[in-house]
């Protein structure tokens, strides 16, 4: 049997209070695709910090690469070892070229003047770029590429800085069906090559396409692992989880009177003519492909974006939605699709990210933030929507992303909103987590709010909606009840924009 190319043993990492990894072990052979698995909080981001020298283990931690042990302090001792991680955000330069990017953090040239060798490195990433056939064009500006295209340049600079063992974190997370069948492709020719990928992502038919051997973390331990063909997708969630995983059960509501009214509202180049219905009680789900105007209807009912037509009515009333601040005083709140990026400071704790959007009414009669009424305001959201670690002041960036989901969800809480909008909710959330996420959505409707769940997850859209909306090419192509929709009828509402033909055959990704 091959050697390992990655071995890391009695791996422990304390933070202040929490213990995120307790003697984990993983062990990746050259040419394989190595599933790390876990819900979240289970230690996987955590884990490859470590790998990557971003973060320093506890004592005792022992790592081996390529047959010897070494130390990882720093990002630049895994790049020299032959590590390269490919983050679900690329953490690329949009405004340098494409050549630029691969080349990166190359040697910048000898001499007193350490001229870069610009002819050198655009020669270097062209030759990466055919080789590999990427067809993209090495001159071509980053943030002029689709993010199939900028992951492909994440991967050539890895194969740059000859990278033995690439990491990578939710890669198709932001991709179309099309576009993730192009990073497969891609995933066979760095295997073939010899090169071992770390392959982290919640989705379950991904997992079972791509990975040979599965490593299963649960609560900062080693569960163990797995070739393919010892598990299915119930035993693997089986050992994700500790425990069974019960789908959120449905009981019938009856809405209440109109709280939205969108009517024939559009917005040049995004969408166009756009009516619906919001209620008091009830989930509506709006989905579609990507590019669909999806996200950018719910900017312009929060006040991202201005619409060039059409009327917005909030309790029977036409209102102009000029700014956010107007949106929330009106009492509507939206939960974005990147919480990293637009929901989140992760720098800051529970605490004074949950008080954000309130601390004009946290203020005392001197002008000062009460602090024991923004604990007190953020206890209160840590025992209702359970956020683990129950740590008030800890960072939100070091928390797992269903936590730091449901902080988000929390801090638009605390605006006491009428309406709530939320984008992606379970993006990258591992499968226990999204569906606590699903019954808290379910929970807030049940005691009055009105929420507008956007998700390109159709299994999702069917669990939390009382009805579908579908958009296609910026208009709304169909309206579904919850007990008429199926997946294969919204997929044809969004490709084609009608239901199936009787008699045809269901249109397929």
């Amino acid at each position: 049997m091959q050697p390992y190319l990655l071995e890391m043993k009695h791996i422990s990492k304390t933070f202040p209070g929490v213990k995120a990894l307790d003697d984990v072990q993983l062990a990746v052979r050259a040419g394989e695709v190595h599933a790390l698995i876990g819900e979240n909080g289970a230690g996987k981001s955590t884990l490859i910090k470590i790998l990557a020298g971003v973060y320093h283990p506890d004592p005792g931690s022992r790592f081996f690469f390529d047959g010897k042990e070494v130390e990882i302090k720093k990002p630049l001792d895994a790049t020299l070892q032959g590590i390269s991680i490919i983050y679900q955000d690329l953490s690329l330069f949009p405004n340098l070229s494409v050549a630029e990017n691969i080349c990166m953090g190359r040697d910048a040239g000898k001499g007193p003047f350490r001229l870069v060798k610009r002819k050198e490195k655009r020669e270097l990433a062209a030759r990466i770029l055919n080789e590999w056939g990427f067809g993209i064009d090495p001159d071509a500006r980053l943030d002029t590429l689709s993010i199939a295209k900028q992951q492909l340049v994440a991967i050539a600079r890895a194969i740059a800085f000859e990278a033995k063992l690439i990491i990578m974190d939710e890669p198709t997370s932001s991709l179309s069906s099309g576009e993730v069948e192009l990073l497969y492709k891609v995933i066979d020719d760095l295997k073939r090559k010899g090169i071992a990928i770390l392959f982290v992502s919640h989705k379950m038919e991904e997992l079972f396409k791509v990975s040979d051997r599965f490593t299963v973390l649960r609560d900062g331990k080693y569960v163990g692992t797995y070739a393919r063909e010892e598990l299915n997708e119930d035993k693997l969630i089986a050992l994700m989880v500790g425990r069974k995983v019960e789908a959120v059960s449905r009981q019938e509501t009856q809405p209440g009177e109109p709280v939205l009214e969108v009517v024939s509202l559009s917005k040049r180049g995004h969408f166009k003519d756009v009516s619906f219905t919001l209620r008091k009680g009830e989930v509506v789900g709006i989905t579609g492909l990507v590019g669909s105007g999806r996200t950018e209807l719910a900017h312009a009912l929060f006040g991202l974006q201005r619409p060039d037509a059409g009327e917005i009515r909030l309790n029977g009333n036409v209102v102009n939605i000029s700014s956010t601040a107007e949106a929330v005083k009106l009492g509507i709140a939206y939960v974005p699709e990147s919480r990293q990026r637009e929901g989140l400071i992760l720098q800051q704790s529970i605490v004074r990210n949950v008080s954000l959007p309130i601390l004009k009414q946290l203020k005392n009669r001197l002008g000062w933030i009460d602090g024991n009424q923004e604990a007190k305001l953020a206890e209160g959201y840590i025992r209702s929507l359970d956020i683990r670690p129950a740590i008030p002041e800890m960072a939100t960036g070091n928390m797992s992303g269903g936590n730091q989901q449901k902080v988000v969800i929390a801090k638009w809480l605390s605006t006491n909103p009428r309406i709530l909008i939320v984008d992606e909710p379970t993006n990258g959330i591992d499968i226990g987590a999204k569906t606590e996420i699903h019954k808290l959505i379910r929970s807030l409707a049940a005691n009055g709010l009105a929420v507008i769940v956007i998700s390109s997850d159709l299994p999702e859209v069917l669990a939390v909606s009382d009805r579908v909306l579908v958009m296609r090419k910026g208009t709304i192509s169909g309206e579904l009840s919850i007990k008429e929709a199926t997946q294969e009828k919204i997929m044809n509402l969004a490709l084609i924009g009608r239901p199936k033909a009787k008699g045809n055959e269901a249109v397929g990704l």
